[in-house]
């Protein structure tokens, strides 16, 4: 994919362009029987005037030539259009794959800011919308749009052969006739436009509820998402019937521009074969021909409607799907090579869009093989430090070293290569136990994967599934407990073997039971590696190395265990509040 597609956003022609500069013979072979499909079409109605023409010139005549022809014209009309079509139903396919496959690496590019703005379904719904659009259009060029054009012209030429002057009336009356469909497509592509957005905030308004279904049923708020979707339903409606209404008023206009040029182009027929200056094959081929450019226009004017509808649907999409990517690799950027995974901020401050500043001026130093833990009141900045370790967004100010290579201008892939992270919302695939296990590393063997289940004390659990490492755990893991779910993810750090482990919360869906069972799994995880760990129970950082208590984005505290308990800081507050509630939930059991 070019670094460059966000420079198509608002260029909708340039892209189905460089789709088609993909394959540009195929499109061309496709051109081309078009063409000769349409001249055969045309020239069946000059065929049938030779041939009417022999006919009436008594028994002498030899209409026999005339046959041929004919017969020439209607094999090339037929054949041509099912060798263009056969061409079309690879070619056409193919580009819609490309430009799926496309606009879903660009879309992957985004910094997790763009998605957290944004509903997932309304960015996948976009993306199938674009690639059937441009579909939809190439297929209507080839069939409804670049046929009628190539007909008018065409036939326009056979009348020349027969009257000048009719045919340079009919050229003019077809071109203001495309001219005017053209201005009044173009002029309705606002109301088509409102059209795709409501029809995304449906797809959008589906998927979120779906996607949410256990808070809704949670709430009882079943009849309200009833009532919301059914309003966004009614927008949609709503819209598309303006839409659809602005269509049929051009193809009404049309229909009558129609009508009343058959009547005048026939009458003058029958005028020009009763002052002896037509054939009766004239008059044949006048009224086919003109009604033939005729029809074109309203088969013209059909089409470019719905292809100003598709065409409004791909500028709507890509103006939300292309837009430029907030963090990509430096231009000078440089594979990082982690080696002891020291840790260093400088100067950082950070802000997130549209909300409150976070850090300034923040510094800090890890040491390679350190553990060190992150403590303090909620917003306090402990995901945040987190998340900027693994450049998730992109600084104001100041630089974040790995090694001393600034991760700034680290490849994307070499700086993931370096750092296994555990979430506390643990984020599995739809897909078997054994994907999501070595997503960590996807060269590891069968054997390894079981050896880091094993390591993250999943054997037990996944011995007793029927399908074993096979089971599919469903839409984010909903098969699985949420502490089930918090293994496979440390099993999938122990296969990754970074250097560098951040672990954000990742024993707070864990009982205590099931947290110490995985506890000496973690110990071993951890030997010999930098570690980050924010915990939801202090108790978890009681044998690291170094504790950072961070409050309102600065660092109020730093230290080991003991020193900071020996203080009367706000570690020493924090423990003590922890003992109290379990204190209190102990007597209350």
């Amino acid at each position: 994919m070019p670094t460059d597609l966000c420079h198509y956003r608002d260029r909708p022609l340039a892209l189905i362009g460089r789709s088609i500069a993909r394959r540009p013979v195929a499109h061309g072979f496709i051109v081309v029987a078009v063409l000769g499909a349409v001249f055969c079409s045309i020239g069946v109605q000059y065929g049938v005037k030779r041939l009417v023409d022999s006919l009436t010139g008594g028994p002498a005549g030899d209409p026999w030539p005339a046959y041929l022809l004919l017969v020439g014209f209607i094999a090339g009309d037929n054949l041509l259009w099912r060798a263009g079509g056969w061409i079309a139903s690879s070619v056409f396919v193919r580009v819609t794959g490309d430009l799926r496959s496309d606009l879903f690496r660009h879309l992957t590019g985004h910094a997790p800011a763009y998605f957290a703005d944004r509903l997932p379904g309304a960015l996948t719904g976009r993306i199938t919308a674009a690639s059937n659009a441009v579909y939809q259009m190439e297929t209507m060029f080839a069939w409804n749009v670049l046929p009628p054009c190539v007909a008018t012209f065409g036939a326009i030429g056979f009348l020349a052969s027969v009257n000048g002057t009719m045919a340079a009336c009919v050229a003019a009356a077809a071109g203001l006739v495309m001219a005017a469909m053209l201005y009044g497509s173009a002029a309705g592509a606002p109301l088509h436009g409102a059209f795709a957005d409501a029809a995304a905030k449906v797809d959008g308004e589906m998927v979120d509820v779906v996607g949410n279904m256990q808070l809704v049923r949670t709430f009882g708020a079943i009849g309200r998402e009833h009532r919301r979707f059914d309003g966004a339903v009614a927008d949609e409606m709503r819209a598309r019937s303006r839409s659809l209404r602005y269509l049929e008023t051009l193809r009404t206009a049309h229909a009558l521009t129609v009508v009343a040029g058959t009547l005048a182009l026939l009458a003058w027929a029958i005028l020009l074969w009763r002052a002896g200056r037509a054939s009766p094959g004239d008059v044949v081929l006048v009224c086919t021909l003109g009604l033939a450019v005729l029809s074109a226009t309203r088969d013209l004017a059909v089409a470019l409607v719905d292809v100003a509808q598709h065409f409004a649907r791909l500028a709507e999409a890509l103006r939300l799907l292309l837009s430029p990517h907030e963090m990509r690799d430096h231009p000078q950027a440089s594979a990082l090579v982690a080696r002891g995974a020291r840790m260093t901020f400088e100067n950082v401050a950070f802000a997130y869009p549209g909300g409150a500043q976070v850090f300034e001026g923040f510094s800090l130093d890890i040491a390679p093989g350190q553990r060190v833990g992150l403590a303090g009141p909620s917003g306090g900045g402990k995901s945040t430090l987190a998340a900027l370790a693994q450049r998730m967004y992109p600084l104001r100010q100041g630089r974040i070293l790995i090694d001393g290579h600034d991760i700034a201008h680290a490849t994307e892939d070499s700086l993931r290569a370096a750092i296994a992270f555990v979430p506390q919302d643990t984020a599995l695939l739809n897909r078997t136990l054994m994907e999501n296990i070595r997503y960590g590393r996807p060269d590891a063997s069968d054997e390894e994967v079981w050896a880091a289940a094993r390591a993250a004390r999943c054997g037990g659990f996944i011995e007793r599934l029927p399908a074993g490492l096979d089971t599919i755990v469903g839409d984010r893991g909903v098969k699985l407990s949420g502490g089930q779910r918090q293994r496979i993810a440390i099993a999938r750090a122990f296969l990754k073997n970074a250097p560098l482990l951040i672990f954000d919360e990742a024993t707070s869906a864990l009982d205590g039971a099931s947290e110490e069972a995985i506890r000496g799994a973690m110990e071993t995880l951890m030997a010999g590696r930098t570690v980050i760990m924010i915990a939801h129970r202090i108790a978890t950082l009681r044998a690291f190395d170094r504790i950072l208590v961070l409050q309102s984005g600065r660092l109020v505290e730093d230290g080991a265990p003991d020193q900071l308990m020996a203080r009367d800081g706000l570690y020493r507050r924090l423990v003590r509040d922890e003992i109290d509630r379990l204190n209190e939930k102990q007597s209350a059991a």
